[in-house]
């Protein structure tokens, strides 16, 4: 842990978290009071993440919807603050966004696992998610070949998945219309 944390007593804050220094090694998110921390992403995640940014800007684009697409940005939900590697939010709530953005502006979250996160994008961030209120969640899995689940809220507490595998062109039709082959993200 970084010095700025040490000697804080009890839960924190959403706005104790905001007040810490930017970490380029680590992301911090709060759940429930406690400090999460992992690994910034390595370049493999990266590329696909501005490949995935890049189309989904694209399609809400297209669309006609009035949505922006994020990366990696602090996002506050009912029980701490995650950053999820993209956010498709309302443009104006993005724009007049300052530190962090709301759950409830937002419309889909993507995660893309790595090995220190698998666990909980697949556990955890889909049930924060899905009592956020957040219609869609996404999770990209690089290894051994990409795969993009593609979810839509379907109670309170969770999503139900479409699995796309990579060398096949999909048709997603929510939050809005695209074409999407997984392995398109890593070329």
């Amino acid at each position: 842990m970084s010095v700025a944390t040490e000697g804080h007593i009890g839960p924190w804050t959403v706005n104790e978290v905001l007040a810490l220094p930017e970490d380029a090694g680590n992301r911090i998110e709060l759940v429930g009071g406690s400090l999460v921390m992992s690994p910034s992403p390595g370049v493999a995640h990266q590329r696909a993440s501005r490949r995935l940014a890049a189309l989904l800007q694209d399609a809400a684009d297209r669309a006609g919807q009035p949505l922006e697409v994020l990366e990696a940005v602090n996002m506050v939900v009912p029980d701490g603050m995650l950053i999820p590697d993209i956010v498709v939010a309302d443009a104006d709530a993005a724009a007049a966004a300052g530190l962090s953005i709301d759950a409830h502006d937002v419309v889909l979250v993507v995660e893309i696992a790595s090995p220190s996160t698998r666990v909980t994008d697949r556990k955890m961030k889909p049930y924060l998610y899905a009592t956020a209120g957040i219609a869609h969640y996404w999770r990209l899995e690089l290894d051994p070949a990409p795969r993009l689940y593609c979810g839509t809220r379907h109670r309170a507490s969770g999503y139900t998945e479409l699995s796309l595998t990579a060398g096949q062109v999909t048709e997603i039709a929510e939050p809005f219309p695209m074409a999407i082959d997984p392995a398109q993200l890593l070329r």
